[in-house]
């Protein structure tokens, strides 16, 4: 049962999106809720229904989704779901849980409000009888009842879970969830004493520092409808929400009037950046960050240690949004035909681009050096002029231009690189951001450094475009 705040608007009890498999038994998650609200526990419209979601069952017992994702601002009431499930999992179901977290004060903060049920025998002495254990070291926090139900507490690590053998995984703070944690904890449900494995993970929206790809990649799976077996509910606001509609707060924070107040959420609309409060409030994940914009083989196939340019020859800058690096690339077009990028040098710090420009220009056929004159290279537009260099800037139309032919020389098999380190992590790394009806590389966002990406964009561009004229010189070396 929902419960508002006098006069507030209420925030919305079903997701935005969601994903459940239709037509399986809820008898389950109608009984959690009920066990639930009779240990003090009551919950909301939106947290009853997810917890109906990860409960439903198969005629043959089983979990119809073995797999489980929540997407939901902070302070909303998460908590309560995970403490519902893990409640009637334990003292019902009598499931093993390994409950983690990425930080030890979480996960230590969720044992303390699991063990109110369980130590507490003047209020709830049919659940305080059947504890046989309750471990309160810190990172080691337990409780194991006498029906073999167990929730054990660790905070995620490469090895923090190994030896672990449970029913049901919850990764909470998914979105700081990495491949190493993932390594550690899958395996250990595989053989639970119940047979009957889930893995739930809860979480935010995943920020630009955050080692999220996990939570992004469970998403992009339950939302492409690729599987049966995975639920998933979030609230968030649509890509075109006003972000001062009251309407749009209540959309994507189903506590919205219940336990989080308009003044709250106006406080943080002032103390918080745009990319802030849309990730944090409004649950808005960066759509251009959920998946690679390039896969790794098709990438791979474009790889050529022999590959050299002969023609069109054309340098390109880009610098870090901090300055903390830079990196210049070449482009140009091979005596097949097919188009030749390469990374020439990327460094801390851009003191060093204009005289290795210049030095390159100076013993090359440059067309010319092309910089985004909206990005953080553009302060070396003019250093570089007053050297005699000729500079092509772009704009944001040109800009969007530049990695659409980016993106179709690699997917056309018509770009050949050197396979390089340095630009084979940028590519990994980097997405897309909106730019009017196209795209362009999404710096803010980026997990590294994708200057050499966006260096050896703008130098393709340079090197295709017909209205560059060319420039003669000797030699061809780029050291």
């Amino acid at each position: 049962m929902t419960n508002s705040l006098p006069g507030a608007v209420i925030g919305a009890q079903t997701p935005r999106l969601r994903v459940a498999a239709d037509g399986a038994s809820r008898l389950d998650g109608a009984d959690a809720a009920d066990i639930a609200a009779a240990y003090g526990l009551e919950l909301d419209d939106w947290q009853a229904m997810v917890l109906s979601d990860w409960l439903a069952t198969e005629p043959n017992g089983l979990w119809t989704h073995s797999r489980c994702g929540l997407s939901v601002p902070r302070q909303n009431g998460k908590n309560a779901v995970i403490e519902a499930r893990e409640l009637y999992g334990m003292a019902v179901i009598g499931e093993a849980f390994l409950h983690t977290a990425h930080e030890v004060k979480t996960a230590r903060k969720a044992f303390r409000r699991l063990l109110t049920f369980f130590d507490n025998p003047r209020k709830y002495p049919d659940l305080a009888a059947k504890v046989v254990e309750i471990r309160r070291t810190n990172g080691q926090e337990a409780i194991v009842l006498d029906n073999g139900g167990s929730v054990e507490f660790v905070a995620r690590s490469k090895g923090s879970a190994r030896g672990f053998t449970v029913d049901t995984i919850v990764a909470d703070e998914a979105q700081d969830f990495g491949e190493d944690a993932m390594e550690a904890l899958r395996s250990t449900n595989a053989a639970g004493p119940q047979q009957n494995p889930q893995l739930i993970l809860t979480g935010t929206p995943p920020g630009p520092k955050a080692d999220g790809e996990i939570f992004r990649r469970f998403r992009a799976s339950a939302l492409s409808g690729s599987s049966d077996t995975t639920c998933w509910a979030e609230w968030s606001a649509p890509n075109d929400a006003d972000y001062d509609d009251e309407k749009t707060w209540a959309t994507a924070n189903p506590g919205y009037g219940i336990r989080i107040s308009r003044d709250t959420i106006m406080d943080e609309r002032g103390d918080l950046s745009e990319e802030g409060f849309a990730r944090e409030r409004l649950g808005m994940w960066d759509e251009v960050s959920t998946n690679a914009v390039i896969d790794a083989a098709t990438w791979l196939r474009c790889a050529d240690m022999a590959s050299n340019p002969v023609d069109r020859l054309a340098l390109a800058v880009d610098v870090q949004p901090g300055r903390e690096s830079g990196s210049v690339a070449v482009a140009g077009q091979r005596s097949d035909g097919r188009w030749h990028v390469e990374v020439i040098d990327n460094r801390n710090n851009v003191g060093w681009i204009v005289d290795r420009v210049a030095g390159i220009y100076a013993r090359q056929r440059i067309r010319t050096v092309v910089i985004d004159k909206r990005g953080p290279a553009a302060s070396l537009v003019e250093p570089l002029q007053k050297k005699g260099l000729k500079v092509t800037t772009t704009d944001a139309a040109e800009m969007a231009a530049a990695c659409g032919s980016f993106y179709d020389a690699v997917m056309e098999d018509t770009l050949r690189h050197l396979d390089t380190p340095v630009l084979n992590s940028a590519l990994a790394v980097a997405r897309k951001r909106s730019l009017g009806d196209a795209w362009a590389w999404h710096r803010k966002n980026a997990a590294a450094d994708i200057t050499p990406l966006v260096a050896c964009t703008l130098a393709l561009h340079g090197a295709m475009s017909d209205r560059i004229s060319q420039r003669r010189s000797n030699r061809a070396t780029f050291v």
